[in-house]
């Protein structure tokens, strides 16, 4: 960070990390991005699960692959990497000695691992009763499914959300997963959200807390509209493609070099999109006036704009639509997201310096505070670039005893190089 920009809003809280893959560190990276120190632990020689999950690996400076996968790069920056044996009893030791100087814990092992291991919540608050402990599993601390490991694309399938995405049957479609683990995501958003609440809570009552959040549980919160629609009605709904189940016209329509989105949000939108498409009598057939009406013959309405959207560029459309106040837009492949002057405007890629690849690009906070904005100090590090570092000026270790752990492979210490 910038010496010119104030501390974030996080700073002085000590995060410990002992979380992997996505859900975790979606949440610890937020955190980190927001001032506060976030310890993450590895295991030596191995590290992240996620640092090998590549194809693409970053390239150093001579373009030769380096091991630190885009996947790993993704959210693991502004942590610092320690790198502990944990199946060991001295790094046990040494987590519980870290954890008595951290705010927070964040983990995401199988349920009672951590029991195990000395390591889990009613242990370490009686050092530290003040600790906000959050464990993120796939299917929560209680229930008849607690002792079972979770994965985003198996928790997409049984939350329900597959179900939604897709096509239907009849034109070829199937269930279909969303293309980013957004279960993974979405349960890391409702952990930093969950953090931040406990946090409010010590302030006022110096009390630490547990938090449990799973990725099921997440996941069927964001079914959202589809989801109250079915408990209101008994009814499931099916698969419409890229159309909306209650606002028509609503989706991708073709032009004539490629498709491109119409989003028709009320009937004075809908009125405007005929004008500009040279029919306006469409908005004043009854079947067609209002959105209701729309909704309900979908299927006569959406075949009639296709033939009207195929006369025209994507370009043309989107022109004179935008114009008139007629949500559209494109449908853009990632190239496209990261050249779009808006997203480069808001800061949404970034440029960061990193150890091996000279620099490394990646996808910046959405976070905009006016008076702590979040920084990007430190790209997403080496492993165990920090062990020594951290162990030495929070738990007082010297040289020679760091030594001595990484001797007995209770730690592994930084390589010269990194």
């Amino acid at each position: 960070m910038s010496s010119s920009l104030p501390p974030g809003a996080l700073s002085g809280l000590v995060v410990l990390d002992l979380s992997r893959i996505l859900a975790g560190p979606t949440c610890t990276q937020i955190l980190g991005d927001l001032g506060a120190e976030v310890i993450k632990i590895e295991r030596p020689g191995r590290g992240d699960d996620t640092r090998g999950w590549g194809p693409p690996f970053l390239k150093d400076e001579a373009g030769r692959e380096t091991h630190e996968s885009a996947y790993y790069l993704s959210s693991n920056r502004n942590k610092a990497s320690v790198a502990i044996d944990l199946a060991s009893a001295e790094g046990q030791r040494l987590i519980v000695e870290l954890a008595k100087k951290a705010d927070i814990l964040v983990e995401n092992f199988k349920v009672g691992d951590l029991k195990r291991r000395g390591l889990d919540y009613d242990s370490l608050k009686a050092a530290n009763p003040g600790l906000i402990y959050c464990s993120i599993s796939g299917f929560g601390q209680t229930g008849p499914y607690a002792h079972r490991a979770g994965y985003d694309f198996l928790i997409q399938g049984m939350g329900g959300i597959m179900s939604l995405t897709g096509f239907p049957d009849d034109e070829g479609g199937t269930e279909t997963k969303a293309g980013v683990g957004i279960a993974d995501v979405m349960c890391g958003m409702y952990a930093t959200v969950s953090i931040l609440a406990a946090l409010n809570h010590r302030h006022r009552t110096g009390e630490g807390q547990y938090i449990d959040i799973s990725l099921l549980d997440a996941q069927v919160s964001w079914l959202i509209n589809q989801g109250v629609a079915y408990l209101v009605s008994g009814d499931v709904p099916g698969r419409l493609g890229n159309g909306h189940p209650t606002i028509v016209p609503y989706e991708t329509f073709p032009a004539s070099d490629r498709n491109f989105i119409l989003a028709v949000g009320n009937d004075s939108q809908f009125r405007k999109f005929c004008a500009v498409a040279g029919r306006p009598k469409l908005a004043e057939d009854p079947r067609f006036a209002k959105n209701a009406d729309r909704v309900r013959n979908r299927k006569e309405l959406v075949p009639i704009i296709r033939r009207l959207t195929i006369e025209k560029s994507a370009d043309a459309w989107i022109e004179c639509l935008e114009r008139e106040g007629v949500p559209c837009g494109p449908v853009n492949d990632l190239a496209q997201v990261f050249a779009d002057p808006q997203i480069l405007a808001r800061h949404m890629k970034i440029t960061m310096d990193h150890s091996q690849g000279g620099t490394v690009d990646l996808i910046g906070s959405p976070i905009n505070l006016s008076k702590t904005p979040v920084a990007y100090e430190k790209a997403p590090p080496m492993l165990g670039a920090d062990t020594e570092t951290v162990l030495s000026s929070h738990l007082g270790l010297s040289r020679a005893e760091l030594k001595k752990l990484a001797e007995q492979g209770i730690v592994q210490l930084a390589k010269a190089e990194d």
